[in-house]
């Protein structure tokens, strides 16, 4: 049976989400008690917020995410998608009331994704266009941080599905000394103790 959760997110302790729950609600989206709010930067990632990774463990394939605005999700195009494309995979629907967007499982929802799976490509070319041109002026050589790395939400899958390094490994295709730099980064503390065997 398919359950409902819904997240807000503010960013600093002066804000309060109460505006999103109240929209939330007026939307006829309750969630009780899986609804899980959040005071944390947009600029960090969906899949490495605490409040949000405490929400994710308790979610099961068939469950809807629903999120007033797309910037509760995520400050940048990119960020977005990898965090919509995670929660499909994992078989959560999920739900932008905000910006007519809707259900992202349904032909207007795809289509949304799409022109944002878009943008996050200029994003992100842009970004690496500025990189390249800082480090040329510089002469740096440019590396991106493990953090960044498109690899990162698939440890982290695996981390929430409790493999080990090794089935992590097997399952992604990434070699275990990659795996094993992934990990400690997916960690949603950083101080729980690592599943070697």
């Amino acid at each position: 049976m398919s359950r409902l959760f819904a997240y807000a997110r503010v960013s600093t302790a002066e804000q309060t989400a109460d505006n999103q729950r109240q929209a939330l609600k007026a939307a006829g989206y309750d969630p009780g008690h899986r609804y899980y709010e959040e005071q944390i930067s947009g600029r960090v990632p969906a899949l490495e917020r605490p409040v949000f990774l405490r929400m994710l463990n308790k979610m099961e394939p068939g469950d809807r995410l629903v999120v007033l605005k797309l910037d509760r999700l995520g400050r940048n195009a990119a960020d977005i998608l990898q965090t919509v494309e995670f929660l499909q995979a994992e078989g959560i629907s999920v739900t932008l009331l905000d910006g007519g967007a809707g259900d992202l499982d349904s032909a207007a929802g795809r289509l949304f994704l799409t022109l944002l799976a878009a943008f996050a490509q200029f994003e992100s070319d842009r970004i690496s266009e500025r990189t390249r041109e800082g480090m040329a002026r510089s002469g740096k050589k440019a590396g991106r941080p493990v953090g960044q790395s498109p690899a990162l939400a698939h440890v982290h899958r695996c981390r929430l599905r409790n493999f080990t390094q090794q089935e992590t490994a097997t399952a992604t295709g990434l070699s275990l000394s990659t795996v094993k730099r992934y990990w400690r980064a997916a960690e949603p503390t950083g101080g729980d103790e690592l599943k070697n065997s």
